[in-house]
């Protein structure tokens, strides 16, 4: 039976697992790598040590006696967004790349506005000018580390590089250049309009392929270091976010996904390119060929909870949901606003703090709690209306990460989003949408789609109740009328409390 290998090369550790047809994963295994912060908001990897990772990675799934190495017929990568691998001719890393949360960037982000002006710029790409894109840390190397930049000879994304490692192509592919700030979104070409505002000579800019198409095989050399065939594909892959979209089935019109994990996500896809012309939701082109996507991303999403958890009450989640669940829908007047480490979506705010709002001496610890399950949620219905506005209207929403597994979370979730929510037998994301990326690579399946019917099944369904939706409806008034009334005062605190 021919056999698939995701991995997915995140910024805590790479994993990679191996997928039958069917959609069953017979073995996984991770390895965890460090993150290196030479200074307060500076964050970096060594390249080494995401290949030493997947090399180990693979040799750990191949070594499972559920995996039979001669049924591997192809591998493909999800990988981080935005980070940026600086090769020189040779080939060689010419400095630890620099992370999508590294934040070093703001005076490039603000030069690349001003050259293009914001409004043509969202225009060209798609999104605004934000740290974590790839771009400005480009710029920022040409500011700071001239000597570096001049040797640089290819600009390539995390998972790129290790598709160079494998095969010894340089390219990259659509979901992932999207989140350079350097790819025309609608056109699916990396901007001339931009790279000429910027200064950026094109040549370092490697060929863009679509997700499913294949790079080359793996070569001898890499075969003997991993075990793998050199008759195995290997395909471009994608994004994190798009392959994870993929891994949950959001691979046409009408699905959407909400993520909570550490930080929250809604994507939807689209058939269309769509951009909201203030940058508040992120437009990219989709792991699935020709398509896109729309996300909004709150930064302490899963986060409000464990800070909650392990700072302030000291519990764990069970009796927090325990507590929560005791509570009615609007937690009598208390509200969380979940603006923790600032927000992306929609506020694009970074001195935006939390708050608890309309405490009196009658609320419980049970009110705190439910506060932030249900702040949480408003932040997310903010992405979810913005996608609506801009005419892409999801009538099936899926619910994935660490908080999809409280089922009190869920029905606050489809009491806010006013929708049924659905949950999936299956929630490996990335890695798993990598896989089916393979799969599709190498012919194990027609297409996406095919791919997709054939192995994810749905697991649960929660329906929205109409009295709390009403209610909630009600809350999430005041939940936005509370940030807009402390807009101008967040400003003034960070900066008082900063300086």
């Amino acid at each position: 039976m021919a056999l698939m290998l995701g991995i997915d090369l995140g910024t805590s550790g790479v994993k990679t697992i191996a997928v039958n047809p069917e959609g069953k994963i017979l073995s996984s295994y991770s390895v965890l790598y460090d993150l290196i912060q030479p200074r307060p908001g500076w964050s970096e990897q060594s390249a080494g040590d995401w290949w030493d990772a997947v090399v180990e990675s693979i040799r750990g799934v191949l070594s499972d006696s559920a995996v039979d190495v001669a049924e591997v017929k192809a591998l493909s990568l999800s990988g981080q967004m935005h980070g940026s691998v600086f090769l020189d001719k040779a080939g060689e890393v010419i400095r630890n790349p620099l992370l999508w949360n590294d934040t070093r960037t703001t005076a490039q982000c603000k030069w690349i506005t001003d050259q293009l002006g914001e409004e043509a710029l969202i225009g060209f790409v798609g999104n605004p000018a934000l740290e974590g894109f790839t771009a400005p840390k480009l710029i920022w190397l040409r500011d700071n580390e001239p000597e570096n930049y001049n040797r640089v000879h290819t600009l390539m994304l995390p998972k790129d590089y290790i598709v160079y490692k494998l095969t010894g192509r340089r390219s990259t592919e659509m979901s992932d250049a999207a989140g350079s700030l350097l790819l025309d979104v609608g056109n699916r070409s990396w901007s001339a309009e931009v790279a000429k505002a910027l200064n950026i000579d094109m040549a370092i800019l490697p060929e863009v392929l679509e997700a499913t198409d294949v790079v080359d095989t793996i070569s001898s050399e890499i075969s003997q270091l991993t075990g793998l065939s050199t008759k195995v594909k290997v395909v471009a892959g994608g994004a994190d976010n798009a392959c994870g979209a993929v891994g949950n089935g959001i691979v046409k019109e009408g699905i959407a996904l909400a993520s909570i994990g550490t930080s929250g996500v809604v994507l939807a896809h689209t058939d269309s390119m769509q951009h909201d012309r203030g940058g508040r939701i992120h437009s990219f082109n989709h792991a699935v060929p020709h398509s896109w996507y729309l996300m909004g991303v709150m930064l302490s999403a899963g986060m409000s909870l464990s800070w909650l958890k392990n700072e302030i009450i000291r519990s764990n989640y069970e009796d927090l949901n325990t507590q929560a669940a005791k509570i009615a829908p609007g937690s009598e007047g208390v509200v969380f606003l979940p603006y923790l480490y600032g927000e992306r979506t929609p506020h694009r705010n970074p001195t935006a703090r939390g708050n608890f709002f309309g405490l009196s001496g009658f609320h419980t610890q049970g009110h705190i709690i439910r506060s932030v399950f249900e702040g949480v949620a408003f932040g997310l219905r903010d992405s979810l209306d913005l996608i609506k506005g801009l005419g892409v209207n999801p009538s099936e929403i899926r619910v994935t990460g660490g908080g999809a597994k409280s089922q009190l979370w869920r029905q606050i979730l489809a009491d806010v989003f006013q929708a049924q929510v659905i949950t999936l037998e299956a929630d490996e994301g990335p890695a798993f949408g990598a896989a089916l990326l393979a799969g599709v690579g190498a012919g194990i399946y027609r297409d996406i789609d095919q791919a997709v019917d054939q192995t994810i099944r749905t697991n649960g369904f929660t329906d929205p109740d109409k009295q709390n939706m009403k209610r909630y409806d009600e809350v999430y008034g005041l939940f936005r009328s509370l940030y807009q009334a402390l807009e101008p005062q967040y400003a003034k605190a960070f900066k008082l409390f900063n300086s």
